[in-house]
């Protein structure tokens, strides 16, 4: 049997534990539950399953059914940018021979989904346009602005119907290999310096490379830096920390915890500085080799 793919649905609602629960064994059928991420604050809950290909799709599609069912987008609070109830769902391979496999599990579950009445865009190596390649084009303004793009005829799901469904909004659909969903807490209560400190982060500020980054609030008072790392191998976790820590100390800050979300390969985690810990963070439990290595 050919090596598993990775599948990373983010769901909007990280709040209530029983409809999470019932989201997260809506998934199952033909896919193992690999992790799961749920944050208030985001109100947002990210899994990570393996499966193969046409089996992983429909337990993706039926998972994508129960979220149109149970999540109503209008009445949806985070402070993670959202615009539908399966927000995002990328395949991810983790190696080059799995590539094609997990481009043509992409465009199958983008047609299911679309099936559903969602409507799917499809972002990153899959963006059937230049300005479609990152996810900021289609959630900057949120679930309003999609509305009123979509109603207006400037924007064009590559599946499913033409306009937002009425209660789950639109999904975003690509392949991949693994990136590191990375959340970096300052010892600051001050947004604006969190923003500040994403904007010299991210690669199109002239920061790291692959790296996206925005500044968001906690319900503790502090703030937080959260990333997305697109190549962690070349760009590993801790030399995010270090760069955060050298763009945050003129201003008075300084990061004292992290967050990983979901799995990250092993060597991510190289080098990674000792005084900044990994909230909750197991080595057996969040690294793709072993987890995989470890799962029935």
């Amino acid at each position: 049997m050919s090596a598993p793919l990775l599948a990373v649905p983010n769901l909007s609602e990280g709040r209530d534990e029983a409809k999470i629960e019932a989201l997260t064994r809506s998934f199952a059928g033909g896919a193992r539950l690999l992790d799961r991420h749920s944050d208030a604050d985001h109100n947002r809950t990210v899994l990570t399953l393996a499966g193969q290909g046409e089996a992983l799709v429909a337990a993706l599609a039926s998972g994508a059914a129960a979220a149109i069912e149970s999540i109503e987008m209008d009445a949806h609070e985070g402070v993670h940018p959202a615009i539908g109830a399966l927000d995002v769902c990328p395949i991810v391979w983790t190696g080059p021979a799995e590539r094609d496999a997990a481009r043509e599990a992409a465009l199958a579950l983008a047609e299911k989904v679309g099936a559903l009445g969602l409507p799917v865009f499809l972002y990153g190596d899959l963006a059937a346009a230049p300005e479609r390649v990152e996810r900021a084009y289609f959630r900057n303004g949120g679930l309003t602005e999609l509305w009123l793009r979509m109603e207006g005829g400037g924007l064009r799901p590559d599946r499913g119907p033409a306009l937002p469904h009425p209660r789950a909004g639109a999904t975003l659909v690509t392949a991949r290999p693994p990136l590191g969903a990375f959340n970096v807490e300052l010892d600051s209560g001050d947004l604006d310096l969190a923003r500040a400190v994403a904007a010299g982060l991210r690669e199109s500020g002239g920061g790291l490379r692959g790296v996206r980054a925005i500044g968001l609030p906690l319900s503790s008072g502090r703030v937080q830096v959260s990333t997305n790392i697109h190549d962690p191998l070349a760009v590993p976790l801790g030399r995010v920390v270090e760069r955060v820590r050298k763009l945050a100390a003129p201003l008075g800050a300084r990061p004292v915890e992290t967050e990983l979300i979901g799995l990250v390969p092993a060597a991510a985690l190289s080098e990674y500085p000792a005084d900044v810990p990994i909230r909750d963070f197991d080595p057996a439990r969040q690294t793709i080799e072993r987890r995989l290595a470890a799962a029935p």
